[in-house]
């Protein structure tokens, strides 16, 4: 996930948080003070963001040396080391905040994640994502999401048809909505249709929806629309379904269920930064000085 977006998202990170300098280190922290630190776990999660974290430190003073020690989409134990950092104390204090607010943020997405996936393992059932994420930082989140083991959704709305409630509302009617989608989309692309009424999964079925998602119904009603459908379109459930009720809904013939809640309200993650020894370096003297000996 380094790719040129990442690193934007974390100069505009930085920027916002040391946009000014960092007083406080500067003032207390001369250039040759050196210290390294390591990133820890406060309680068992998924890892995820390392990367990021590292290039965070490097952004600020590529003089700093990082290690990680984690590994993307693994489990870490309470009180286990990911990333160890050395060099410039005042670099590495500045980084420390916009580093563990990368990798806090993936590493509870990939956590959230985790916990869904191991709910419907062995149902056949896909647990998949929305577009639901923080603003800019879609990419990451849907990373993150993966890290954890669920599936990405569509990640823009370019990528293909998805006709909910409002675009029915205003066309005039679902039948009509898959018509126009059908006539203007490419002919390797799935007509999805937003269906919350069993009347709107059989009219979604004449009109020849490839995908039916089933918004916002009781698990019941699931089963029924699950038997209308009888496989002649992929079934997709989402709205409404927390992590206590999603068992239920992972029902024979639900292909998948969307979940916004991976991104949209998935807990930090506890890692903090801890500094573990530091070194001043005396500064190089100049040519021709000589030491004065007391």
């Amino acid at each position: 996930m380094l790719t040129p977006r990442t690193d934007h998202l974390i100069d505009l990170a930085l920027d916002e948080d040391a946009g000014l300098g960092d007083v406080t280190s500067r003032a207390i922290f001369s250039a040759s003070h050196r210290s390294r630190a390591f990133i820890s776990a406060g309680h068992d999660l998924v890892g995820c963001g390392l990367e990021v974290a590292a290039r965070v430190f490097t952004r600020v003073d590529p003089g700093l040396v990082v290690t990680v020690t984690g590994r993307e989409g693994e489990r870490v134990k309470a009180g286990e080391k990911i990333l160890t950092v050395a060099g410039p104390t005042a670099s590495l204090l500045t980084a420390e905040r916009t580093a563990l607010n990368f990798v806090q943020r993936l590493s509870g997405i990939a956590t959230l994640a985790r916990k869904f996936a191991e709910a419907v393992a062995g149902t056949g059932v896909r647990i998949v994502d929305t577009r639901k994420t923080t603003p800019g930082f879609r990419a990451l989140e849907k990373y993150a999401v993966r890290c954890g083991g669920c599936f990405n959704h569509r990640s823009s709305l370019g990528e293909h048809v998805l006709i909910k409630d409002n675009h029915i509302a205003a066309a005039g009617s679902l039948t009509k909505a898959v018509a126009r989608a059908r006539a203007a989309a490419p002919h390797l692309a799935k007509i999805e249709v937003e269906a919350k009424t069993l009347a709107e999964v059989s009219e979604a079925l004449r009109a020849g929806a490839e995908v039916i998602l089933l918004d916002n119904m009781s698990p019941v009603m699931v089963q029924q629309a699950v038997a209308r459908i009888a496989g002649a379109a992929i079934v997709e459930v989402s709205g409404g379904i927390r992590f206590e009720t999603l068992r239920d809904y992972a029902l024979p013939g639900v292909d998948v269920i969307s979940i916004g809640a991976l991104t949209h309200s998935a807990p930090a993650a506890d890692l903090s930064l801890t500094v573990i020894g530091t070194t001043r370096v005396p500064p190089a003297r100049r040519s021709g000085e000589r030491r004065t000996r007391r």
